[in-house]
């Protein structure tokens, strides 16, 4: 099956007239709570194959932390290096990748011959897969994380955590359309254009976005209001790359992260989550993208970048502090207390961290 589909990178076969244009996904069924459904919600009967360096799959292991599913649903993770012939491989040689342990493949893409045997499509995360039925069931990474967010209750840890609630379902949907559209997607149709043309649309539009993100952090703790949600999740995946990688390596330079004060500072608000904060591997990070996109990067050095403080103070005085940062109905859990404190003082008094403060080179 090695030669079923050449050009496995996205940024190979994705490209219309200088322009990137991601494709729609093609695994899209779903996993229901409802008895009698094809994809039964069930523990230890799912696992999750995921990159730390896509912010796509970064999406799927953050909602299965936070509603603690963590020994429901299993998760692999694959080496940071996409190769553009071979796609994602199970190599274990950089410390954070761990090899396939459901179906012992050596690339990303055995999994998903061994599903469709004649696939033609790309071999992305992250993947849904059902342990049972021995198939992918999804490799969508929004649908992905509304089956953790709702279906799962049953066994999750923390099923009171709703990331989707119903009144909040308009302003999330909208929300997101435009993150995805301009941001999210932004970000690569910035990097990966061909030409000036396309590459100018895509960064006017993602500056203007970010600038609209800050305006609405300017009276709003979250993107919807005063609860996180999902469509926190989806943007903070690329805030949290973005220094690092996309201002530079994608040339999405005209501001940097840091330069939004509100911006910045939900950013690292939601970093000080622990069940965000051990989703991000910076090497990881870097490295892929660095190493992986030979056409923007052919040497593929990776840069040594500068030190950013992602735990310091990101309190938002303009703004209620006494709440829980995870936005839960009630006050039944507790991540982070936000007190009328300093934010490192809250951290420090209600989560278990570290003696010494970390910086994070990346």
């Amino acid at each position: 099956m090695a030669d079923k589909a050449p050009g496995y990178v996205t940024w190979n076969k994705e490209i219309d007239n200088g322009e990137f244009k991601r494709k729609p996904r093609t695994f899209r069924d779903f996993v229901s709570a409802k008895e009698g459904s094809k994809f039964l919600a069930e523990p230890n009967r799912y696992h999750l194959y995921i990159s730390h360096a896509c912010p796509w799959a970064n999406r799927t292991v953050i909602v299965r932390n936070l509603k603690g599913l963590e020994d429901v649903i299993s998760c692999d993770v694959v080496d940071f290096l996409l190769n553009p012939e071979t796609g994602w491989s199970f190599e274990k040689s950089h410390p954070g990748s761990t090899g396939d342990s459901v179906n012992g493949a050596k690339l990303l893409r055995e999994v998903y011959f061994k599903a469709q045997p004649d696939y033609q499509g790309s071999f992305t995360v992250p993947v849904l897969w059902d342990k049972k039925l021995n198939t992918i069931v999804n490799n969508e990474s929004s649908e992905i994380i509304r089956m953790l967010n709702s279906e799962f209750n049953a066994f999750a840890k923390h099923p009171e955590l709703d990331l989707y609630p119903e009144p909040l379902r308009s302003a999330i949907d909208e929300t997101n359309a435009w993150v995805y559209d301009f941001i999210n997607n932004g970000v690569y149709r910035c990097g990966f254009a061909k030409a000036q043309q396309p590459y100018e649309t895509a960064c006017k539009a993602l500056f203007e976005n970010l600038d609209k993100v800050e305006q609405i952090l300017s009276q709003n703790r979250y993107l919807t209001g005063d609860q996180l949600t999902e469509a926190d999740i989806r943007l903070w995946t690329t805030a949290i790359r973005f220094d690092a990688v996309y201002n530079t390596h994608f040339k999405c330079n005209v501001r940097r992260l840091i330069d939004y004060p509100n911006l910045w500072a939900w950013t690292r608000e939601l970093y000080a989550m622990p069940e965000l904060q051990r989703t991000i591997d910076f090497f990881h990070i870097k490295h892929h993208y660095y190493e992986s996109h030979t056409s923007i990067n052919p040497f593929r050095s990776a840069p040594k970048s500068h030190i950013i403080h992602f735990i310091s103070d990101c309190v938002r005085r303009d703004l209620p502090q006494d709440r829980w940062c995870a936005g839960y109905h009630g006050k039944s859990r507790v991540v982070i207390r936000t007190a009328p404190l300093d934010r490192m003082s809250a951290l420090v008094v209600c989560v278990d961290w570290p003696h010494q403060i970390p910086k994070f080179a990346i």
